[in-house]
């Protein structure tokens, strides 16, 4: 009995694979968690944002570790999961929304010079475009958003959003020059 107690014992297949996976782990942590982190403020430019995203990176890394067939693919499936989670980061955000055009405004600037007078008026001849117009071009030129995103909140086709975009820019071009032709007009 006490010779079969301290007998060598075969291991628990179990527990091998779990100090295997764990010992695969580990490596991987230690090889790139340094340019995991460098990455990740590249991408959010915060420090403690980035070790987060690298803690859920690392978190994730575990719990699909059996995915990874190459360890040579190693860097670059841990920045896939990286740049994943940082787009998760902005899916959980959900920001209220409200319609600017029920808002009115208010002009804080006191003095009436040329420029902020041209603003006003360039102003009034945005809101005067058709909505299906004026919409892409304030997300574009006030907002800085690209045409695919565009697409995406306006939920339309991207070719359709850049022909709007080109159709509402003519339709301002116009505008201005009635405009400026009609000032002409008025000035001699």
């Amino acid at each position: 009995m006490i010779k079969s107690f301290f007998r060598k014992k075969k291991p628990d297949a179990s527990v091998s694979v779990d100090m295997n996976k764990q010992r695969r782990y580990e490596a991987l942590v230690r090889a790139w968690h340094r340019d995991l982190y460098r990455y990740a403020y590249w991408l959010c430019h915060d420090p403690h944002i980035a070790e987060d995203l690298v803690q859920e990176t690392c978190l994730r890394a575990w719990r699909s570790l059996d995915s990874l067939q190459d360890d040579n693919a190693a860097k670059s499936w841990l920045i896939t999961i990286l740049r994943r989670e940082n787009a998760r980061r902005f899916e959980r955000k959900q920001l209220d929304l409200v319609d600017i055009d029920d808002y009115a405004i208010a002009d804080t600037q006191q003095n009436g010079s040329e420029s902020d007078l041209e603003q006003q008026m360039l102003r009034k001849q945005i809101m005067k475009l058709a909505p299906e117009y004026r919409e892409p071009l304030v997300l574009q030129v006030m907002a800085g958003f690209s045409g695919d995103e565009i697409a995406d909140i306006l939920d339309l086709n991207r070719n359709t959003v850049m022909t709007r975009l080109f159709r509402a820019r003519n339709q301002l071009k116009e505008q201005l020059e009635k405009h400026t032709e009609r000032r002409g007009q008025q000035n001699g």
